[in-house]
Protein backbone atom coordinates (compact mmCIF):
# COMPACT_ATOMS: atom_id res chain seq x y z
CA UNK A 1 0.00 0.00 0.00
CA UNK A 2 1.13 3.27 -1.10
CA UNK A 3 2.08 5.80 2.24
CA UNK A 4 -0.98 8.43 2.24
CA UNK A 5 1.12 11.66 2.14
CA UNK A 6 2.73 10.11 -1.32
CA UNK A 7 -0.90 9.28 -2.75
CA UNK A 8 -1.43 12.72 -1.71
CA UNK A 9 1.38 14.46 -3.41
CA UNK A 10 0.90 12.45 -6.58
CA UNK A 11 -2.47 13.78 -6.90
CA UNK A 12 -1.73 17.06 -6.79
CA UNK A 13 1.41 16.38 -9.39
CA UNK A 14 -0.68 14.67 -12.04
CA UNK A 15 -4.25 16.10 -11.35
CA UNK A 16 -6.52 13.80 -14.26
CA UNK A 17 -3.53 11.29 -14.46
CA UNK A 18 -3.54 10.11 -10.99
CA UNK A 19 -6.50 7.20 -11.89
CA UNK A 20 -3.96 5.93 -14.61
CA UNK A 21 -0.68 6.16 -12.91
CA UNK A 22 -2.54 3.81 -10.24
CA UNK A 23 -3.22 1.38 -12.94
CA UNK A 24 0.08 1.45 -13.90
CA UNK A 25 1.32 0.61 -10.36
CA UNK A 26 -0.98 -2.15 -10.64
CA UNK A 27 0.77 -3.83 -13.51
CA UNK A 28 3.77 -6.54 -13.11
CA UNK A 29 7.12 -4.03 -12.70
CA UNK A 30 8.71 -3.56 -16.39
CA UNK A 31 11.43 -5.50 -17.00
CA UNK A 32 14.20 -5.73 -19.37
CA UNK A 33 18.46 -6.14 -20.95
CA UNK A 34 20.74 -3.71 -22.82
CA UNK A 35 22.60 -5.79 -24.87
CA UNK A 36 26.07 -5.06 -24.75
CA UNK A 37 28.09 -4.69 -27.92
CA UNK A 38 31.26 -4.65 -26.32
CA UNK A 39 31.01 -8.76 -25.99
CA UNK A 40 28.71 -9.59 -29.41
CA UNK A 41 27.00 -8.90 -32.11
CA UNK A 42 22.72 -8.33 -31.86
CA UNK A 43 22.79 -11.37 -34.24
CA UNK A 44 24.58 -13.43 -31.99
CA UNK A 45 22.61 -12.26 -28.76
CA UNK A 46 18.70 -12.87 -31.32
CA UNK A 47 19.80 -15.99 -32.29
CA UNK A 48 21.03 -17.53 -28.95
CA UNK A 49 18.19 -15.97 -26.34
CA UNK A 50 15.08 -17.92 -26.34
CA UNK A 51 12.47 -15.14 -26.53
CA UNK A 52 12.05 -12.15 -29.09
CA UNK A 53 13.60 -9.11 -28.50
CA UNK A 54 11.39 -6.24 -27.98
CA UNK A 55 13.31 -2.80 -28.43
CA UNK A 56 12.18 -0.51 -25.95
CA UNK A 57 12.25 3.56 -26.51
CA UNK A 58 14.56 4.46 -24.08
CA UNK A 59 17.56 3.09 -25.43
CA UNK A 60 18.80 1.63 -29.25
CA UNK A 61 20.55 -1.33 -26.91
CA UNK A 62 17.42 -1.56 -24.55
CA UNK A 63 14.96 -4.62 -24.95
CA UNK A 64 12.19 -5.82 -23.11
CA UNK A 65 12.47 -8.95 -20.83
CA UNK A 66 9.30 -11.57 -21.38
CA UNK A 67 7.79 -11.81 -17.83
CA UNK A 68 7.62 -15.39 -17.99
CA UNK A 69 11.88 -15.54 -18.01
CA UNK A 70 13.08 -16.21 -14.18
CA UNK A 71 16.72 -16.06 -13.15
CA UNK A 72 18.22 -14.81 -16.12
CA UNK A 73 21.10 -13.81 -14.43
CA UNK A 74 22.23 -17.37 -14.37
CA UNK A 75 22.41 -17.26 -18.23
CA UNK A 76 25.50 -18.20 -19.58
CA UNK A 77 25.29 -15.05 -21.79
CA UNK A 78 24.74 -13.08 -18.80
CA UNK A 79 28.30 -14.16 -17.34
CA UNK A 80 29.68 -13.82 -20.77
CA UNK A 81 28.80 -9.83 -20.28
CA UNK A 82 26.59 -10.16 -23.62
CA UNK A 83 23.80 -8.55 -21.77
CA UNK A 84 22.94 -6.20 -18.97
CA UNK A 85 19.30 -6.88 -17.00
CA UNK A 86 18.32 -3.53 -16.28
CA UNK A 87 14.77 -1.68 -16.00
CA UNK A 88 14.26 -0.15 -19.58
CA UNK A 89 14.00 3.63 -18.27
CA UNK A 90 17.05 3.09 -16.19
CA UNK A 91 18.65 3.34 -19.58
CA UNK A 92 17.31 6.80 -20.58
CA UNK A 93 19.76 9.14 -18.76
CA UNK A 94 22.39 7.92 -20.29
CA UNK A 95 20.62 8.02 -24.19
CA UNK A 96 19.98 11.93 -22.81
CA UNK A 97 24.25 12.07 -21.88
CA UNK A 98 24.85 10.64 -25.55
CA UNK A 99 28.52 10.04 -24.98
CA UNK A 100 30.40 8.74 -28.02
CA UNK A 101 33.65 7.33 -28.78
CA UNK A 102 36.65 9.04 -27.62
CA UNK A 103 34.82 11.34 -24.76
CA UNK A 104 35.68 11.30 -21.47
CA UNK A 105 32.85 10.66 -19.23
CA UNK A 106 32.77 10.53 -15.27
CA UNK A 107 29.14 8.55 -13.89
CA UNK A 108 29.49 9.99 -10.10
CA UNK A 109 27.17 7.69 -8.48
CA UNK A 110 27.74 4.86 -10.63
CA UNK A 111 27.13 1.63 -8.43
CA UNK A 112 25.95 -1.11 -9.23
CA UNK A 113 27.12 -0.05 -12.99
CA UNK A 114 23.95 0.25 -14.97
CA UNK A 115 24.59 2.94 -16.70
CA UNK A 116 28.32 2.89 -16.58
CA UNK A 117 28.29 -0.12 -18.66
CA UNK A 118 26.42 1.80 -20.96
CA UNK A 119 28.25 4.34 -21.16
CA UNK A 120 31.11 2.06 -21.66
CA UNK A 121 29.41 0.34 -24.66
CA UNK A 122 28.63 4.09 -26.25
CA UNK A 123 32.60 4.35 -25.73
CA UNK A 124 33.14 1.43 -27.97
CA UNK A 125 37.01 1.02 -25.91
CA UNK A 126 37.65 4.86 -26.54
CA UNK A 127 38.35 7.48 -24.27
CA UNK A 128 37.86 7.32 -20.60
CA UNK A 129 34.83 6.23 -18.79
CA UNK A 130 35.58 7.56 -15.01
CA UNK A 131 32.81 5.48 -12.21
CA UNK A 132 32.62 6.40 -8.65
CA UNK A 133 30.80 5.09 -5.79
CA UNK A 134 31.50 6.51 -2.54
CA UNK A 135 30.08 3.96 -0.58
CA UNK A 136 33.15 1.04 -0.57
CA UNK A 137 31.15 -2.17 -0.42
CA UNK A 138 28.64 -0.84 -3.47
CA UNK A 139 32.26 0.57 -5.80
CA UNK A 140 33.36 -2.98 -5.49
CA UNK A 141 29.97 -4.89 -7.07
CA UNK A 142 30.49 -1.64 -9.73
CA UNK A 143 34.24 -3.09 -10.48
CA UNK A 144 32.50 -6.70 -10.58
CA UNK A 145 29.80 -5.39 -13.46
CA UNK A 146 32.36 -3.16 -15.48
CA UNK A 147 35.04 -6.34 -15.55
CA UNK A 148 31.68 -8.61 -16.85
CA UNK A 149 31.06 -6.39 -19.19
CA UNK A 150 34.09 -6.40 -20.71
CA UNK A 151 35.15 -2.48 -20.68
CA UNK A 152 38.79 -2.05 -20.76
CA UNK A 153 39.11 1.79 -20.89
CA UNK A 154 37.66 2.63 -17.38
CA UNK A 155 38.46 3.59 -13.54
CA UNK A 156 36.83 2.76 -10.73
CA UNK A 157 37.15 4.79 -7.58
CA UNK A 158 35.40 5.39 -3.98
CA UNK A 159 35.79 9.18 -3.49
CA UNK A 160 33.76 11.91 -2.14
CA UNK A 161 32.01 14.14 -4.93
CA UNK A 162 33.93 17.31 -3.23
CA UNK A 163 37.34 15.66 -3.89
CA UNK A 164 36.42 14.36 -7.73
CA UNK A 165 35.66 17.84 -7.92
CA UNK A 166 38.62 19.50 -6.95
CA UNK A 167 41.39 17.35 -8.13
CA UNK A 168 39.69 16.62 -11.99
CA UNK A 169 38.23 20.06 -12.41
CA UNK A 170 37.64 20.47 -16.11
CA UNK A 171 38.65 16.89 -17.08
CA UNK A 172 35.78 15.58 -18.56
CA UNK A 173 33.15 15.84 -21.71
CA UNK A 174 30.24 14.43 -20.05
CA UNK A 175 29.04 14.20 -16.36
CA UNK A 176 26.19 11.99 -15.34
CA UNK A 177 25.15 12.30 -11.56
CA UNK A 178 22.26 9.77 -11.06
CA UNK A 179 22.19 10.78 -7.94
CA UNK A 180 20.63 8.83 -4.95
CA UNK A 181 16.87 9.45 -4.41
CA UNK A 182 13.74 8.81 -2.02
CA UNK A 183 13.46 6.31 -5.02
CA UNK A 184 9.30 6.70 -5.78
CA UNK A 185 10.17 5.15 -9.02
CA UNK A 186 11.14 2.01 -7.12
CA UNK A 187 7.76 1.63 -5.56
CA UNK A 188 6.53 -0.59 -8.20
CA UNK A 189 9.23 -3.03 -7.08
CA UNK A 190 10.52 -2.62 -4.10
CA UNK A 191 8.60 -2.82 -0.88
CA UNK A 192 11.37 -1.41 1.52
CA UNK A 193 11.43 1.81 -0.60
CA UNK A 194 7.61 2.42 0.00
CA UNK A 195 8.95 1.48 4.30
CA UNK A 196 11.59 3.94 3.59
CA UNK A 197 9.84 6.82 2.58
CA UNK A 198 8.75 10.25 4.23
CA UNK A 199 8.80 13.87 3.24
CA UNK A 200 11.51 14.11 5.07
CA UNK A 201 13.55 12.02 3.65
CA UNK A 202 12.28 13.67 0.32
CA UNK A 203 13.85 16.50 1.73
CA UNK A 204 16.73 15.43 2.66
CA UNK A 205 17.53 14.01 -0.50
CA UNK A 206 17.30 16.80 -2.40
CA UNK A 207 19.85 18.43 -0.05
CA UNK A 208 22.36 16.07 -0.69
CA UNK A 209 21.45 16.09 -4.59
CA UNK A 210 22.33 19.56 -5.01
CA UNK A 211 25.18 19.54 -3.05
CA UNK A 212 26.75 16.36 -5.45
CA UNK A 213 25.74 18.45 -8.65
CA UNK A 214 27.28 21.56 -6.85
CA UNK A 215 30.33 19.05 -6.05
CA UNK A 216 30.98 17.70 -9.87
CA UNK A 217 29.96 20.60 -11.78
CA UNK A 218 33.91 22.03 -11.37
CA UNK A 219 34.70 18.63 -13.23
CA UNK A 220 32.47 19.79 -16.58
CA UNK A 221 35.30 21.18 -19.36
CA UNK A 222 33.86 24.44 -21.44
CA UNK A 223 31.16 23.01 -23.61
CA UNK A 224 30.52 19.82 -22.06
CA UNK A 225 26.96 18.34 -21.08
CA UNK A 226 26.10 17.48 -17.19
CA UNK A 227 23.45 15.63 -16.69
CA UNK A 228 21.12 15.25 -13.80
CA UNK A 229 18.24 12.23 -13.11
CA UNK A 230 16.84 10.36 -10.42
CA UNK A 231 14.29 7.60 -9.82
CA UNK A 232 11.80 9.35 -8.29
CA UNK A 233 8.80 11.84 -8.73
CA UNK A 234 9.17 14.75 -5.87
CA UNK A 235 9.61 17.93 -7.52
CA UNK A 236 11.92 18.89 -4.71
CA UNK A 237 14.39 15.88 -5.90
CA UNK A 238 13.84 16.88 -9.55
CA UNK A 239 12.66 20.44 -11.31
CA UNK A 240 13.25 22.26 -7.94
CA UNK A 241 16.86 20.72 -7.68
CA UNK A 242 17.72 21.78 -11.43
CA UNK A 243 16.50 25.50 -10.88
CA UNK A 244 18.69 25.57 -7.36
CA UNK A 245 21.72 24.39 -9.52
CA UNK A 246 20.86 26.70 -12.36
CA UNK A 247 20.63 29.93 -10.42
CA UNK A 248 23.54 29.47 -8.33
CA UNK A 249 25.84 27.88 -11.48
CA UNK A 250 25.19 30.72 -14.19
CA UNK A 251 28.68 29.13 -16.18
CA UNK A 252 25.52 26.62 -17.18
CA UNK A 253 22.27 26.20 -19.38
CA UNK A 254 19.46 23.89 -19.52
CA UNK A 255 19.51 22.54 -22.73
CA UNK A 256 16.77 20.54 -24.50
CA UNK A 257 17.10 16.79 -23.74
CA UNK A 258 15.82 16.18 -27.35
CA UNK A 259 14.08 12.83 -26.56
CA UNK A 260 10.56 11.60 -27.86
CA UNK A 261 10.13 8.90 -24.54
CA UNK A 262 8.78 9.73 -21.29
CA UNK A 263 6.63 13.68 -21.27
CA UNK A 264 8.29 16.94 -20.69
CA UNK A 265 8.13 18.55 -17.55
CA UNK A 266 5.42 20.80 -17.01
CA UNK A 267 7.77 23.41 -14.73
CA UNK A 268 11.02 22.98 -16.80
CA UNK A 269 9.99 21.45 -20.50
CA UNK A 270 13.26 20.96 -21.37
CA UNK A 271 14.01 18.13 -18.85
CA UNK A 272 11.92 14.90 -19.22
CA UNK A 273 9.81 12.58 -16.76
CA UNK A 274 8.89 9.04 -17.05
CA UNK A 275 5.88 7.94 -15.16
CA UNK A 276 4.93 3.66 -14.84
CA UNK A 277 2.51 4.75 -17.87
CA UNK A 278 4.96 6.00 -19.95
CA UNK A 279 6.60 2.19 -20.32
CA UNK A 280 8.95 2.73 -17.29
CA UNK A 281 9.22 2.31 -13.24
CA UNK A 282 9.80 5.93 -13.18
CA UNK A 283 12.79 8.61 -14.31
CA UNK A 284 13.79 12.48 -14.46
CA UNK A 285 16.73 13.30 -15.87
CA UNK A 286 17.80 16.93 -17.07
CA UNK A 287 20.96 17.92 -19.64
CA UNK A 288 22.97 21.20 -19.21
CA UNK A 289 25.85 22.59 -20.70
CA UNK A 290 28.55 24.22 -19.42
CA UNK A 291 29.04 27.55 -21.82
CA UNK A 292 31.37 29.63 -19.80
CA UNK A 293 35.47 29.01 -19.75
CA UNK A 294 36.48 26.29 -16.96
CA UNK A 295 40.38 26.92 -17.02
CA UNK A 296 41.43 23.81 -14.49
CA UNK A 297 42.91 21.09 -15.43
CA UNK A 298 44.54 17.92 -14.00
CA UNK A 299 48.14 16.85 -14.12
CA UNK A 300 48.48 14.02 -16.34
CA UNK A 301 49.60 10.42 -15.19
CA UNK A 302 52.89 9.67 -14.78
CA UNK A 303 52.54 6.34 -16.95
CA UNK A 304 55.74 4.35 -15.56
CA UNK A 305 56.03 1.37 -18.38
CA UNK A 306 57.39 -1.67 -16.94
CA UNK A 307 61.38 -2.69 -17.92
CA UNK A 308 63.39 -5.32 -18.65
CA UNK A 309 62.93 -8.87 -17.32
CA UNK A 310 59.28 -7.46 -15.90
CA UNK A 311 58.26 -6.61 -19.40
CA UNK A 312 59.97 -9.36 -20.91
CA UNK A 313 57.70 -11.71 -18.65
CA UNK A 314 54.67 -10.24 -19.20
CA UNK A 315 54.70 -9.48 -23.35
CA UNK A 316 55.69 -13.32 -23.19
CA UNK A 317 52.45 -14.18 -21.15
CA UNK A 318 50.20 -12.01 -23.11
CA UNK A 319 51.82 -13.25 -26.42
CA UNK A 320 51.13 -16.82 -25.79
CA UNK A 321 47.75 -15.59 -25.27
CA UNK A 322 46.95 -12.98 -27.90
CA UNK A 323 47.51 -12.94 -31.40
CA UNK A 324 47.89 -9.00 -30.82
CA UNK A 325 49.15 -7.77 -27.77
CA UNK A 326 46.10 -5.57 -26.05
CA UNK A 327 46.34 -1.16 -26.91
CA UNK A 328 47.50 0.39 -23.82
CA UNK A 329 50.49 1.38 -21.11
CA UNK A 330 51.87 -1.92 -19.40
CA UNK A 331 52.82 -0.78 -15.89
CA UNK A 332 53.64 -2.55 -12.63
CA UNK A 333 52.31 -1.85 -9.12
CA UNK A 334 53.06 -4.11 -6.44
CA UNK A 335 52.58 -7.92 -7.68
CA UNK A 336 50.13 -6.66 -10.42
CA UNK A 337 50.68 -5.79 -14.27
CA UNK A 338 47.91 -3.45 -15.68
CA UNK A 339 47.39 -2.06 -18.83
CA UNK A 340 45.88 1.39 -18.89
CA UNK A 341 44.32 3.43 -21.29
CA UNK A 342 46.46 6.56 -22.65
CA UNK A 343 45.19 10.31 -21.56
CA UNK A 344 44.62 9.27 -17.82
CA UNK A 345 45.00 12.28 -15.25
CA UNK A 346 47.00 11.89 -11.88
CA UNK A 347 45.17 9.27 -9.99
CA UNK A 348 46.83 10.03 -6.41
CA UNK A 349 44.52 10.71 -3.96
CA UNK A 350 41.38 9.97 -5.74
CA UNK A 351 40.38 6.14 -3.88
CA UNK A 352 41.62 4.86 -6.97
CA UNK A 353 40.02 0.68 -6.87
CA UNK A 354 40.85 -0.23 -10.61
CA UNK A 355 42.12 1.54 -13.42
CA UNK A 356 42.13 -0.33 -16.81
CA UNK A 357 42.84 -3.77 -17.16
CA UNK A 358 44.14 -6.14 -14.45
CA UNK A 359 46.43 -8.30 -16.73
CA UNK A 360 48.41 -10.61 -14.12
CA UNK A 361 49.23 -10.94 -11.23
CA UNK A 362 52.96 -11.97 -9.89
CA UNK A 363 53.06 -15.57 -8.50
CA UNK A 364 55.84 -17.57 -7.34
CA UNK A 365 58.51 -18.03 -9.93
CA UNK A 366 55.36 -17.14 -12.64
CA UNK A 367 52.93 -14.73 -13.97
CA UNK A 368 49.10 -16.03 -13.46
CA UNK A 369 46.82 -14.32 -15.58
CA UNK A 370 43.45 -13.22 -14.43
CA UNK A 371 39.69 -13.23 -15.17
CA UNK A 372 39.11 -9.70 -16.47
CA UNK A 373 41.99 -10.12 -19.19
CA UNK A 374 40.01 -12.64 -20.96
CA UNK A 375 36.39 -10.87 -20.11
CA UNK A 376 37.73 -7.89 -21.69
CA UNK A 377 39.08 -10.16 -24.96
CA UNK A 378 38.32 -10.16 -28.54
CA UNK A 379 37.22 -13.80 -29.02
CA UNK A 380 39.11 -13.22 -32.75
CA UNK A 381 42.50 -12.32 -31.16
CA UNK A 382 42.87 -15.39 -28.65
CA UNK A 383 44.99 -18.18 -29.78
CA UNK A 384 43.56 -21.24 -27.94
CA UNK A 385 40.16 -21.01 -27.67
CA UNK A 386 37.25 -23.28 -26.33
CA UNK A 387 34.32 -22.32 -27.68
CA UNK A 388 31.08 -23.91 -26.28
CA UNK A 389 27.80 -24.14 -27.52
CA UNK A 390 24.75 -22.42 -25.32
CA UNK A 391 23.19 -25.81 -24.60
CA UNK A 392 26.12 -27.47 -23.98
CA UNK A 393 26.68 -29.68 -20.48
CA UNK A 394 30.47 -27.85 -20.39
CA UNK A 395 29.57 -24.53 -20.23
CA UNK A 396 27.00 -25.63 -17.28
CA UNK A 397 29.94 -27.61 -15.25
CA UNK A 398 32.82 -24.58 -16.32
CA UNK A 399 30.20 -22.31 -14.70
CA UNK A 400 30.25 -24.17 -11.62
CA UNK A 401 33.70 -24.37 -11.40
CA UNK A 402 34.30 -27.87 -12.63
CA UNK A 403 37.68 -29.35 -14.66
CA UNK A 404 36.76 -30.03 -18.08
CA UNK A 405 38.03 -32.69 -20.43
CA UNK A 406 39.88 -31.64 -23.76
CA UNK A 407 39.48 -33.00 -27.14
CA UNK A 408 42.67 -31.98 -27.89
CA UNK A 409 46.05 -32.65 -25.92
CA UNK A 410 46.83 -28.35 -25.84
CA UNK A 411 48.47 -26.94 -23.27
CA UNK A 412 48.78 -23.73 -21.19
CA UNK A 413 46.19 -21.01 -20.61
CA UNK A 414 43.01 -21.62 -22.62
CA UNK A 415 40.29 -19.08 -23.26
CA UNK A 416 36.67 -20.71 -22.49
CA UNK A 417 34.26 -19.07 -24.87
CA UNK A 418 29.81 -19.62 -25.28
CA UNK A 419 29.02 -18.95 -28.88
CA UNK A 420 32.08 -17.34 -29.62
CA UNK A 421 31.83 -14.64 -26.62
CA UNK A 422 34.86 -14.76 -24.12
CA UNK A 423 33.46 -16.31 -20.74
CA UNK A 424 36.74 -16.56 -18.89
CA UNK A 425 39.61 -19.19 -19.34
CA UNK A 426 41.41 -22.45 -17.98
CA UNK A 427 44.96 -23.71 -18.07
CA UNK A 428 45.40 -26.77 -20.17
CA UNK A 429 47.01 -30.07 -19.33
CA UNK A 430 46.97 -33.70 -20.46
CA UNK A 431 43.75 -32.80 -21.76
CA UNK A 432 41.87 -31.59 -18.75
CA UNK A 433 41.04 -27.92 -18.04
CA UNK A 434 41.85 -26.47 -14.67
CA UNK A 435 38.73 -24.00 -14.27
CA UNK A 436 39.52 -20.58 -13.41
CA UNK A 437 36.34 -19.01 -13.37
CA UNK A 438 36.28 -16.79 -10.16
CA UNK A 439 34.38 -18.64 -7.27
CA UNK A 440 32.23 -15.68 -6.49
CA UNK A 441 30.72 -15.88 -10.07
CA UNK A 442 29.88 -19.01 -10.50
CA UNK A 443 26.34 -21.18 -10.04
CA UNK A 444 25.54 -22.75 -7.15
CA UNK A 445 23.76 -25.28 -9.18
CA UNK A 446 22.77 -26.85 -12.81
Amino acid sequence: MLPEMFENRMKILLGKEWESFLQAMEQPPFRGLRWNPLKCSFDTLHRTLDFPLCPTPFSPLSYEIPAHMERIGLHPLHHAGAFYVQEPSASSAVTVLDPKPGDRVLDVCAAPGGKSTQIGACLQGEGILWSNEVVKSRANILLSNVERMGIRNSVISSCHPDILGQKLAGFFDKVLVDAPCSGEGMFHRDPKAIADWSVEHVQACSVRQFEILHSVSHTVREGGILVYSTCTFSPEENEQVVEHFLREHSEFELEDCEVSFGRPSATLPKTRRIFPMDGGDGHFVARMKRVKPNPNFPSHYPYDACEGNQQKAILELLSHIFKIIPNGSIVKKKDCFYILPSGLPDLDGLGIIRAGILAAEEKTNRLEPTHQLFASAAFENCKQVLNLPLDSKEIRRFLLGEELELQNDVQGFLTVAVEGIPLGFGKASKKRLKNRYPKGLRNHTL
